[in-house]
């Protein structure tokens, strides 16, 4: 099946994604087709803060409806800061949509986990991402630590790198949540895989990103 990725949001998360499904098509021998529009990083943002759902939403079926002239048969947003206009984009997009809110509950779910920390945009820490996690209890950073991760996160999202104090707020943080009582702590910003691409992790880390792909890559067999 031909998938549509919107990507640009921002582009390591792209990244992520196009070589999970990649790789994921290679193992298995199956044909991969993909076809990825680019979404701009800083207007999201923008709609992010100021609650423009709506208005991201038709930027974003506007670009699966290109990805569907392209072949596309199946689409999703590269981005779980992405998915705070998912429930404005089901009814209005080209496609069918592999919901990666859906998909990460229903990974918590399989792995028992009870208790999580969550880090990614302020908003998905806000609403324990967007409240669409009902197998687990989540718990999000507190005080100034809140906005540390919140802006770091940000700050390496739309640079597609990052650098080491960003990565130090994030394992400060990780750890404090730990000592909260999280039993692993959720990647709940899709390119928070930066920070612990290059080193081990002190802690059990849910990768959200890493369940879309694959629920993904499933709705692609189908």
């Amino acid at each position: 099946m031909h998938i549509g990725l919107i990507g640009g949001i921002g582009p390591a998360a792209t990244d992520f994604y196009y070589r999970g499904l990649y790789d994921r098509h290679m193992t298995a021998g199956t044909a991969f087709e993909c076809t990825i529009a680019h979404a701009d990083v800083r207007t999201m943002s923008r709609n992010l803060s100021e609650g423009r759902n709506r208005e991201q939403a038709e930027i974003f079926a506007g670009l699966i409806g290109r990805m569907k002239a392209a072949g596309a048969q199946t689409a999703a947003v590269t981005s779980m800061g992405g998915h705070f206009c998912i429930n404005e984009l089901l009814p209005i997009s080209p496609l069918p949509l592999v919901h990666g809110i859906r998909a990460v509950d229903a990974g918590i779910a399989k792995s028992g986990l009870k208790k999580i920390g969550v880090m990614g945009t302020r908003l998905v820490m806000d609403t324990r991402l967007y409240g669409g996690v009902s197998a687990a209890e989540l718990i999000a950073p507190e005080g100034d630590m809140f906005g540390q991760v919140a802006d770091a996160y940000g700050a390496m999202a739309q640079a597609g790198r990052i650098n080491d104090q960003q990565r130090n707020v994030f394992f400060k943080a990780g750890e404090a949540l730990m000592k909260r009582g999280a039993e692993a702590i959720m990647l709940g910003g899709t390119d928070l895989f930066l920070a612990f691409q290059d080193r081990p992790s002190p802690f059990p880390l849910v990768d959200c990103a890493d369940m879309h792909v694959d629920a993904i890559y499933l709705a692609s067999k189908a």
